[in-house]
């Protein structure tokens, strides 16, 4: 059954997850080691109580092994692992442990296998080590498993191997490289359902990553919103180290939250102008369709500079921002209306920062110079440089 959502008037088709496809796959192998017959449609119940069905392809066995596989459907939300092929691998174990308590109930044992990473690092969801398969997936295909097995009298354990072919290749062009999860894609999914145009997962990958840095010892966390802005961190500190940049796209005010729960000391924020000049209006996600404000927030800041009606209707004609800046800088304000912005932006971050939180923030404009920044924001830089120096000492020293 599809599923469908309404995002921007448009109606976008939901897809499903790798986990869902894990433990769709391994409920199909799982069926022909119990039943002895191959289903062609194979069903499961995600999370979110949404009813999926699926039709498992290149299934075989051999050596009491049964696998089978589904391919990933990501509905309207396209992303890296569109269209691979999730396999499970399922063997019946018998009764490994003493004393045949195992032998009155189905054990499941999963473990990934080509094509799903391994964690590198400690912090996320499973310990370094392990194969990337996460907690709620881990469920679903134990679920799917043990519900074949206990209708057909199985007890015992049983092994699940999860594969993904094409998966190493596609996990480069992920964010596992970053969060030291190596050699292939993760097997993720809460929900078991991928909505399209859902925060859900750019924001999980903004925390896993923060949860890699603290569990590494880290206090101070520089963020930016794309390439560009962590492209403008490397260019300010010059042959400096540069710090692990989280990058967090539009999430401004739930990065600040989620720094604060985790429990950071410090955090920095740097970009273009263009885009987190919404900031001084207070606005946390800084994407479009979230509101605007750019033009009212320099007009407000120039005026409070001194700028008078000719510079403020060359203003609000504008284009872009960086045609705004222009205009300041040719009249001698683009420094004194810098410096109300960020006091603007830096009253709207301690706002939303918990007290144990100090917050930063550094503008620059496409040419990478820096045109202002707020009250902390480089001795905030300073503290996560000297960390990084630190860590690259103590592993020289090993």
């Amino acid at each position: 059954m599809e599923t469908f959502v309404y995002k921007d008037k448009k109606k976008l088709r939901c897809g499903y997850t790798t986990g869902t496809c894990a433990a769709l796959a391994a409920k199909a192998a799982a069926f022909r080691l119990a039943a002895g017959i191959w289903k062609k449609e194979e069903e499961i119940v995600t999370p979110k109580g949404t009813r999926i069905r699926a039709f498992p392809a290149d299934c075989h066995e051999e050596d009491g092994w049964v696998s089978c596989a589904v391919k990933k459907d990501g509905g309207d939300d396209y992303d890296v692992t569109d269209g691979l092929f999730i396999t499970a691998s399922v063997k019946l174990l018998g009764c490994l442990s003493d004393g045949g308590a195992s032998c009155r109930s189905v054990r499941v044992f999963i473990e990934g296998g080509p094509g799903v990473g391994r964690v590198t690092k400690a912090g996320l969801d499973q310990p370094v080590g392990a194969s990337a398969i996460n907690s709620v997936p881990r469920a679903m295909i134990s679920e799917a498993v043990r519900e074949v097995l206990e209708e057909y009298g199985y007890e015992g354990d049983v092994k699940v191997i999860i594969s993904v072919p094409g998966g190493e290749e596609a996990a480069k062009r992920t964010f596992n490289p970053v969060l030291g999860i190596e050699g292939g894609i993760s097997i993720l999914g809460t929900s078991g359902i991928v909505e399209p145009m859902s925060e859900e997962a750019l924001t999980d990958t903004i925390r896993a990553h923060m949860q890699v840095l603290r569990a590494e010892g880290r206090r101070y966390a520089i963020l930016a919103p794309g390439s560009m802005g962590e492209n403008f961190i490397k260019q300010y500190l010059g042959t400096k180290q540069t710090p692990p940049v989280v990058i967090i796209s539009n999430f401004v005010g739930k990065s600040i939250d989620m720094a604060g729960e985790l429990g950071f000391s410090g955090i920095v924020l740097a970009g273009h102008s263009g885009k987190l000049v919404k900031l001084g209006n207070g606005i946390m996600n800084t994407h479009s369709r979230e509101g605007d404000g750019r033009m009212d927030t320099l007009l407000s800041c120039g005026l409070t500079a001194g700028a008078d009606r000719q510079v403020l209707c060359a203003i609000q004609k504008a284009n872009t921002t960086e045609e705004a800046f222009s205009f300041l800088r040719e009249t001698g304000l683009l420094n004194k209306t810098m410096e109300v912005l960020c006091g603007r932006i830096d009253g709207y971050m301690k706002r939303r920062a918990s007290d144990s939180l100090k917050t930063g923030v550094m503008l620059f404009d496409s040419e990478g110079e820096l045109l202002g920044a707020t009250e902390n924001a480089e001795e905030l830089m300073k503290a996560a440089v000297k960390e990084e120096e630190e860590k690259q000492d103590e592993k020289n020293r090993l």
